[in-house]
């Protein structure tokens, strides 16, 4: 990689690895796991809140900004520290992580491939009605996600996921300067406030937007970007801070868009990501067929932007775990990050295996309702995943798996654990409201 760099003395003697002057031109892990964590069903779910409570719980997306930038600086500090993923970091941690990512991650898949499919097909049939139906369109999205990241490595991921965040930016953005927000409520949001009825929205705003296993997935995306040792800490810091402020700015533009467009006129969305649809035609209503179009193609963006990003970032966890579980047998040796830099793990055959789970046979839930217990246990699993990786970076990252230059400080430490808590409580509710 190029760029300015410096070296230092280790603390054990010796030369540390050189440090590398942060740079603007290098941004862009942290897009892309913000990217692949914000779809459709974020996009309903702040509008909701907006059109609920107003302005009133913007402070809680800022909140929930904060959270996420410390969980992605946590897990970026794990690889860089370390030399080691962070797998390799949860199988320090006992044979029990093993199981449960194992399961998780083979069930999510299943799961998470239909919809990602769905979602990324909504906008395509509103923008070109009477083409073909849904179910084809979603067909085609997750075999063109497929093509994409075979064919591919990481370089080219990172760019077309910056033109995702792009379009996303700018079209959310235009959307809520056009409803003309009344500023002086706006800031008045800022104001921690918890009306009543607020407190699962207030809850899913500081947790939910941008929060999945894609946040796991961002020390595998420095990696393969070649950020490979504790000289690119100060860049992957720069890198997180301003995917996530793009994000906070993204959410709380979409809260804005909820609060002055449905909020006011008492519109109700309709449930999932069809709600977004209901907006469209609100929109052109209000502002013309212009608006109303140029926000579809920023729907299509954040839902195609979530499936690439999960098609690549989840396929380089799976084929880590892979690897892992080889060298465990003696069948292999580990190799840390070394492999995800030099892009082989992009080649490997756990890889497109996983590549292949995630797009064919989840195609038979496009014809099929979730069977009852598919629901269940996919929803046991997701909610427990945060929670799970919070409490692991805590672990990791304060004990001597990580050097002591490295380790979680006070401050890093009040937020992870507040982090931790504030996914128990989501993984509760979420575990309560699942139909047992």
């Amino acid at each position: 990689m190029s760029g300015q760099e410096t070296t230092s003395p280790a603390p054990g003697g010796g030369t540390a690895p050189p440090v590398r002057k942060p740079s603007w031109k290098m941004i862009g892990p942290g897009m892309v796991v913000a990217a692949t964590g914000v779809g459709a069903g974020d996009l309903v779910a702040t509008l909701v809140a907006g059109s609920k409570f107003g302005h009133t719980l913007l402070w809680a997306a800022v909140i929930g900004c904060v959270v996420k930038i410390a969980l992605a600086e946590a897990t970026g500090r794990w690889h860089l520290a370390t030399g080691r993923t962070i797998f390799d970091g949860w199988r320090s941690l006992g044979p029990w992580t093993t199981v449960y990512f194992a399961v998780y991650v083979v069930l999510w898949g299943f799961v998470y491939g239909a919809t990602a499919m769905s979602s990324s097909a909504l906008p395509l049939e509103a923008l070109f009605p009477d083409v073909m139906p849904l179910k084809v369109w979603a067909i085609l999205t997750g075999l063109v996600g497929l093509v994409f990241v075979w064919t591919n490595r990481y370089a080219i991921v990172e760019k077309i996921m910056m033109v995702f965040v792009g379009v996303m930016f700018v079209v959310v953005v235009y959307v809520a300067i056009r409803v003309a927000p009344d500023l002086p409520r706006v800031f008045a949001g800022l104001l921690p406030v918890l009306p009543s009825g607020s407190i699962v929205y207030t809850l899913g705003l500081v947790g939910g937007v941008g929060g999945t296993i894609t946040m796991a997935a961002y020390g595998y995306w420095i990696n393969a970007k070649g950020w490979t040792h504790s000289g690119w800490m100060k860049m992957m810091r720069l890198d997180n801070r301003v995917a996530y402020l793009t994000t906070g700015v993204f959410v709380i533009a979409m809260l804005i868009v909820g609060a002055e467009l449905l909020h006011s006129s008492h519109i109700a969305l309709a449930s999932g990501d069809k709600g977004l649809l209901d907006l469209d035609e609100i929109l052109a209503d209000r502002f013309g067929p212009f608006t109303a179009k140029l926000f579809l193609i920023g729907f299509f963006a954040a839902s195609f932007s979530s499936l690439v990003g999960v098609w690549h970032g989840v396929s380089l966890m799976f084929a880590d775990f892979v690897e892992r579980l080889r060298a465990a047998r003696g069948m292999d040796a580990a190799t840390g990050v070394a492999p995800l830099a030099r892009g082989e793990q992009e080649r490997s055959r756990p890889f497109r295996g996983y590549l292949l789970w995630l797009t064919f046979p989840p195609m038979v839930l496009l014809w099929l309702d979730k069977p009852f217990g598919l629901v269940i246990a996919y929803g046991v699993l997701g909610a427990f995943f945060m929670p799970f990786l919070a409490v692991t970076l805590l672990w990791l990252l304060n004990t001597d798996r990580t050097p002591r230059a490295w380790r979680n400080g006070p401050l890093s430490n009040v937020l992870l654990a507040a982090s931790a808590v504030l996914f128990l409580v989501l993984c509760v509710q979420e575990l309560r409201d699942l139909p047992w």
